[in-house]
C-alpha cells in the first residue's frame, strides 16, 4: 500500500477512492501542466496523490478538502505546508471568483470528482465559468461519454448540451479501477473543459435555454409538442422551424437555443 494512505480510511460519505498508480498520475499531471504563476485550485486532494507533483511544479495552490483529517493532513505536510491554501469546505458553496489571486490570471481547475456530486459540482463550475480558464477532471467515464455525447447518442442530455454552451469537451485518458484503493466499481476517465471564448450561440437568457433543455429532458421519450406543451406551443414549435415529433435527443444546441429565445420572447410579453 502507498506510503500516502497509511493511517487513513476512505470514507463512503465523501465518495472517497485514492489515486495511487504512479503511471496515471504522471500522465494526469502532464495533461495539467502547471505553471508558475498560474492560479491551481484543486478540488478533493484527498491524500494528495495529485496535490504532490503538481505543487512541485509550481510555488503555490489552492486546495478544496471537505474532510476535516485530510485537510488537516495537508496543512501540516512536511515539504508542500508553505505551498499550499487549504479550504476547508463544500465546494458547491464556494465563490471560485473569491479565489482570484494574481492580477487577472483566471483558475485552472483541476480534481479527482467525488463521483457522488460530480454532476451538480460541474453546473456550479458552469456558473462561474468567467473566471475559469480551464478544467481537468477525472470522472466516472460514464460522466464523461455524456459530456462529449452528440445528437442523437443514448447518453445525450442536459449535461451535454450545457457543456457544448459553455465548454469544449475533450477525453484525455481512461483510469482502470485497479488504479484507485479501495477500486471503484466503474471505469474512470479524465476530461479537459476548455470554456469557449464567447459562447457558440446566441442565447437571451442561459436561465431559459437551462429550463427548456431540463423540462425537454425530463421527459425525453415523449415528443416535444408534448414533453414542451407547458412552456411552447405547437404553433410556436413549428414557426420555428423545428419539428414538434422530434424527442428532445433530437436537438442541437442551436435548436435548443431558439427555443429559449423563443420561449424567453414569450415570457416577456
Amino acid at each position: 500500500m502507498s506510503k500516502r494512505h497509511l493511517g487513513h480510511r476512505a470514507r463512503k460519505r465523501f465518495g472517497q477512492n485514492f489515486l495511487h498508480d504512479e503511471y496515471i498520475i504522471d500522465q494526469i499531471v502532464s495533461a495539467i501542466a502547471p505553471e508558475v504563476g498560474q492560479n491551481i485550485v484543486e478540488i478533493g486532494p484527498g491524500l494528495g496523490a495529485l496535490t504532490e507533483p503538481v505543487a512541485e511544479l509550481i510555488s503555490n495552490m489552492t486546495c478544496i478538502e471537505l474532510d476535516r483529517d485530510l485537510a488537516t493532513r495537508l496543512r501540516q505536510h512536511p515539504f508542500l505546508q508553505e505551498k499550499l491554501t487549504v479550504i476547508e469546505a463544500d465546494v458547491l458553496s464556494v465563490d471560485f471568483s473569491s479565489l482570484l489571486t494574481n492580477g487577472d490570471s483566471k483558475i485552472r481547475v483541476f480534481g479527482n470528482l467525488p463521483y457522488n456530486i460530480s454532476t451538480p459540482l460541474i453546473f456550479h463550475l458552469f456558473d462561474q465559468i468567467d473566471v475559469i480558464e480551464d478544467m481537468h477532471f477525472m470522472l466516472q467515464y460514464e460522466v464523461v461519454k455524456r459530456l462529449c455525447a452528440g445528437v442523437g447518442d443514448s447518453l445525450y442530455g442536459r449535461l451535454s448540451i450545457m457543456c457544448a454552451y459553455y465548454c469544449q469537451a475533450l477525453p484525455v485518458l481512461m483510469v482502470p479501477p485497479h488504479s484507485f484503493k479501495p477500486a471503484p466499481k466503474v471505469e474512470s476517465a479524465i476530461i479537459r473543459l476548455l470554456p469557449h471564448q464567447s459562447p457558440p450561440v446566441k442565447v437571451d437568457s442561459v436561465k431559459a435555454l437551462e429550463k427548456i433543455v431540463s423540462i425537454a429532458f425530463n421527459q425525453r421519450r415523449k415528443t416535444l409538442k408534448n414533453s414542451l406543451s407547458s412552456v411552447l406551443t405547437v404553433e410556436q414549435l413549428s414557426q420555428s422551424d423545428i419539428d414538434p415529433n422530434v424527442r428532445a435527443q433530437d436537438l442541437s444546441l442551436a435548436e435548443y437555443a431558439i427555443l429559449a429565445n423563443l420561449y424567453e420572447q414569450t415570457t416577456k410579453h
